[in-house]
């Protein structure tokens, strides 16, 4: 009977523990596929950024965003530090920490004590912070070369993404920067969290301190149309309202000249994304990374990037091995500048795989996934051992591919949701041999058991989905008719799975998640319509018609990008005449079919005072998708 008992409870057991990794691994598997789906959007989009920062701001500008009323637009290095002081009055009733330059280990530790409690730095320190930080990395090349000789192991952390207490976690287990303790931060130390400027603040002032000793490189968010989308630059205008947009302009220039790459002794060669078939190391370390500010991106707007990289193999040796910055050649010249922005847009956004070769890479809409081989084939041109590459969510905080030579180091923990994922951090000794430290901050005072955590994460990437599900009503309603023959309502699972896939393209294991979406009947057959049932739109309007809605709740994140550009005296409002305009030119670039006279009357609706202005932030909180539930 106990032997009995005990085979009942452990069958029990396991049956639990399996059902929970199997809601853990499809809610992550919602969050990363909904991830990837909206960087596609954004990279899609990209040329219309472009287009709309150039019709909206002078050519020499990237954008208002960037520049403020009686603020110089391009600030001397010279006078950084000395006009900043003369030109910014820091007032007696500020508590915060008071910043001399050169920087001190001692003004380090009051930054991380201000941010631990909280507290904000001056504008004026910030911005001499960044002039600073520039001047330094002015001074870097491309690939920093390091050594582990001159320290017992080096510190790899990955990416941050504005989570301050995961820096602050790393930095009391492993150490504060210094000549003994050497870091090097793999990007995307900004964005979705809600502390970028403060990690931002205590890495730059570190590099100042230990410049030999701490190294940056660049990720895929150190972008400026990356941060419009994805919070930094929401999060800096409002931490910093009378200094924000001269912070955010120094921040661009300073992002430009962050390094892409690092070598430790000549063997491990760490960057942000990954590799391609075409990476060429010297030309990456040759060409001027700082002419490539943004518009990363500009792969996508080329007909085939590989088709490009293959047209001009020849002359990328030619460039890189003769170490020519300016071609005399006019052609040459030009397909320079498309091969510089290849090169980095694959460093800075592919993923590896573990199939050979390499492709686009579908999913994130850019970079590439590169295979085995690839990796191979650039060990042995550049006698390189390892691989260590961040960009890529892992729950564990680190995966190891590629028959051990791949390494993906995702610093962030609690990434989606609370309890998500660990974060993670590499160790690396002068043997090379990689030691993992993984962590996870929480909130809670208690600790939450298992269940208690993928109930949380579950509850989150359903809800995501939902939304995503909502924004393609039409679409899927299409699809789902097209299985229903007998118009009654309801289709099998295999065919509601399939009609999921076709408009959504998440790869996500739809017969699984039937349950959580939608209703099924006694005979097995599901309610399509059900996936609807839950939703809604915030504040309905009777002038907007149903196509009209979603595609406002779809792209709701890239017009809030837009609004940004063209409210020139950033009041919030923008004149209907403009408005129309620019809603006219999206969607022409979209192939959206919208009728003009429905646009109008919603338009003109919601222009509530009659003068001629709307609230864009009101206007977007009207399409956002609310649960009934809620």
């Amino acid at each position: 009977t106990v032997i009995r008992a005990a085979i009942l409870i452990q069958n029990w057991y396991r049956f639990t523990m399996a059902r929970l990794e199997m809601r853990r691994r499809y809610s992550l598997s919602i969050f990363q596929s909904i991830e990837y789906a909206d960087e596609q959007d954004q990279l899609q989009l990209s040329n219309f950024f472009t287009f709309m920062l150039d019709r909206y701001t002078h050519p020499d500008s990237v954008s208002h965003i960037f520049t403020s009323p009686g603020v110089p637009r391009v600030v001397d290095e010279g006078l950084c530090l000395t006009e900043f002081e003369k030109t910014i009055d820091v007032p007696d009733s500020y508590y915060g920490p008071r910043l001399s330059f050169p920087l001190t280990v001692e003004d380090a530790s009051a930054l991380l004590h201000a941010f631990r409690n909280e507290q904000l730095l001056h504008a004026r320190y910030v911005l001499q912070l960044l002039c600073e930080t520039r001047r330094v990395l002015k001074e870097m090349p491309n690939i920093t070369h390091l050594s582990t000789s001159y320290s017992r192991e080096i510190t790899v952390c990955g990416d941050l993404h504005g989570n301050l207490d995961d820096l602050l976690l790393i930095f009391y287990k492993n150490g504060l920067p210094s000549e003994q303790n050497r870091y090097v931060f793999n990007g995307d130390f900004v964005d979705r969290g809600k502390n970028s400027m403060e990690i931002l603040i205590i890495l730059f002032a570190f590099l100042l301190i230990y410049p030999n000793d701490l190294h940056l490189n660049r990720g895929n968010h150190e972008d400026y149309i990356m941060n419009l989308r994805y919070g930094f630059t929401k999060e800096v205008s409002k931490k910093y309202k009378d200094h924000g947009k001269q912070i955010l302009r120094l921040l661009r220039d300073v992002f430009s000249w962050l390094p892409l790459a690092t070598i430790i002794d000549s063997k491990v060669l760490i960057l942000h994304g990954g590799i391609s078939d075409t990476t060429d190391l010297d030309f990456l370390n040759a060409l001027e990374r700082n002419k490539v500010k943004d518009h990363i991106h500009v792969g996508l707007v080329l007909p085939s990037k590989h088709v490009a990289n293959q047209n001009v193999a020849g002359k990328t040796q030619h460039i890189s091995s003769s170490g020519s910055t300016e071609p005399s050649d006019p052609a040459l010249k030009e397909w320079k500048q498309v091969v510089c922005y290849l090169q980095i847009l694959d460093i800075l956004w592919s993923d590896p795989r573990s199939q050979n070769g390499c492709t686009p890479n579908k999913r994130r809409g850019g970079g590439c996934y590169f295979g085995p081989d690839v990796t191979a084939k650039l060990f042995e041109r550049y006698n390189l051992k390892m691989l260590i590459r961040s960009h890529e969510f892992k729950p564990e905080g680190y995966e190891i591919s590629h028959n051990g030579k791949v390494i993906t180091i995702f610093s962030a923990s609690n990434y989606y949701e609370e309890g998500s994922n660990r974060g993670a951090y590499i160790k690396l000794n002068p043997e090379l041999i990689p030691r993992f430290v993984q962590y996870r901050v929480s909130k809670y005072t208690r600790r939450q058991n298992l269940q208690e955590r993928v109930s949380t994460i579950e509850s989150s990437a359903l809800k995501s989905l939902r939304e995503k599900i909502y924004a393609h009503k039409s679409e899927l309603t299409s699809a789902f008719t097209q299985y229903d023959l007998k118009c009654t309502g309801k289709i099998s699972v295999r065919d509601w799975a399939a009609a999921m896939e076709s408009v959504l393209q998440l790869e996500l294991p739809w017969r699984m998640l039937r349950s959580q979406l939608a209703q099924m009947n006694q005979d097995g057959e599901v309610d399509f319509m059900s996936c609807f049932y839950d939703l809604k739109i915030g504040q309905p309007i009777k002038e907007v018609q149903p196509a009209l809605v979603e595609t406002l709740c779809r792209y709701r994140k890239d017009l809030e990008i837009i609004f940004n550009v063209i409210d020139k005296d950033h009041s919030g409002l923008i004149s209907l005449e403009e408005f129309g305009q620019t809603w006219k030119l999206f969607t022409s670039h979209l192939g959206i079919d919208v009728y003009d006279d429905s646009f109008d009357k919603l338009v003109h609706s919601i222009d509530y005072n009659k003068d001629g202005h709307i609230d864009f932030n009101e206007f977007l909180e009207a399409f956002h998708v609310v649960h009934r539930l809620e």
